[in-house]
């Protein structure tokens, strides 16, 4: 899905490996859909975690069809977007997408479990300041808004769960922790198995 250039929609992203795409990213897409009132998440699957072990991955086609699989649904795009722009780090991907569709409303997406170490994703103060933020709780990460880095850094920010439908119309820093899911399916633990 391309965006047109009148279009001012608002779109969840939610980025990872997807090694593989699982339940869970698509419960988090859905609820993102329903709670934050956006009109379509799109799914970008990186080329590579820069913090994760290239030699654990799966080839990247295998991954982008599984997480096709997955995703199935109408307003879930799984888009190849980081690989056709060699984008590898969040705040770059963010840049690049504010900078090509200004008019759009970006929300960026992601579990508990990767908010407890935001703080070493690269210039990952910036990436607060870039587009709004939605963190989804995961079992084990249920304190994560109180206790991780950037949780106790974006304190002053961080909306109340009821707030979640104005999440996409605020001006970043602006986040909120969402309570709705808890899937405790990871993608670690489905390579493990597979493995």
């Amino acid at each position: 899905m391309t965006p047109q250039r009148h279009d001012q929609s608002k779109i969840g992203l939610l980025g990872g490996s997807f090694n593989p795409a699982h339940g869970g990213h698509r419960e988090i897409s859905l609820a993102a859909l329903k709670l934050l009132e956006l009109d379509v998440v799109w799914w970008l699957v990186s080329p590579g975690n820069p913090l994760k072990d290239p030699a654990a991955y799966a080839p990247y086609d295998a991954r982008m069809a599984q997480a096709q699989r997955v995703a199935d649904h109408h307003r879930i795009v799984v888009s190849n977007f980081e690989q056709r722009k060699d984008l590898h780090y969040t705040v770059d991907t963010l840049e690049t997408l504010g900078a090509l569709w200004p008019q759009m409303q970006f929300v960026w997406l992601m579990g508990a479990d990767s908010l407890a170490g935001f703080h070493r994703w690269r210039e990952w103060e910036r990436i607060w300041r870039l587009a709004p933020i939605a963190v989804f709780s995961r079992p084990g990460d249920e304190d994560a808004a109180e206790t991780s880095e950037a949780g106790k850094r974006f304190a002053a920010f961080r909306l109340d769960e009821r707030d979640a439908a104005s999440l996409a119309d605020r001006e970043p820093p602006a986040w909120v922790f969402l309570r709705a899911t808890a899937n405790p399916v990871s993608s670690t633990a489905l390579r493990e198995r597979a493995g």
